[in-house]
């Protein structure tokens, strides 16, 4: 009987846009050094500040259905009219590797990671309530009124998926909600499934 951690934990983080889940994962992987954030692929425009290649690799429609052909993508799916998807081959090279790897991800693609990935550790990011989830998406100042209220309708849709995750963190409090996560991923890599190899005894 062998002890050992070098097999990688899967983290999908769902929740509604304006939820908060792209500040907390940011914070979260500066004070872990097994994290790696898996990079999105998606249709719609960066917005500013964002590069591509690090917050999403930004794709044309054609270019996205090409890779849909092409079977690249661990999930796909359609957002506030646009495309996002999961490319399939860094996931997996990651978790062979042993980094736990953080996918931020809306509920569809989700609910197809957790179906193909049943090991997948699931938590749902939201905040307090849909009054400060608008609050939030009004002070972005990114998107116009129509965007704004697709994005509203969208969350209460994602609400209703929650009981589905394993684990919920409202954020409330950023300091409070990266506490949460780091210990959920602690707890997970320290399951005896990826501890331990042969029989059940050291």
């Amino acid at each position: 009987m062998t002890a050992k951690n070098n097999k990688g934990v899967l983290v999908i983080v769902s929740g509604p846009s304006g939820a908060g889940k792209s500040t907390i994962i940011s914070r979260v992987s500066q004070l872990r050094s097994d994290i790696r954030f898996s990079v999105s692929a998606t249709t719609r425009a960066p917005r500013e500040g964002e590069v591509d290649g690090v917050n999403y690799y930004f794709k044309t429609q054609e270019e996205f259905w090409d890779m849909i052909k092409a079977d690249a993508f661990l999930e796909h799916a359609e957002y506030v009219g646009n495309s996002y998807g999961t490319p399939a081959a860094p996931v997996d090279e990651n978790i062979e590797a042993g980094y736990t790897v953080i996918l931020d991800i809306e509920v569809q693609g989700a609910a197809q990671i957790m179906e193909k990935r049943p090991d997948a550790v699931t938590v749902f990011l939201c905040p307090p309530s849909l009054e400060e989830l608008e609050r939030r998406l009004r002070g972005r100042g990114t998107d116009s009124e129509e965007k704004i209220r697709d994005r509203l309708m969208a969350a209460h849709r994602e609400y209703a998926q929650a009981h589905k995750y394993t684990y919920i963190i409202i954020n409330d409090d950023a300091d409070v909600a990266v506490r949460e996560l780091d210990s959920i991923i602690t707890a997970e890599r320290c399951r005896s499934k990826y501890i331990l190899e042969g029989d059940n005894t050291l």
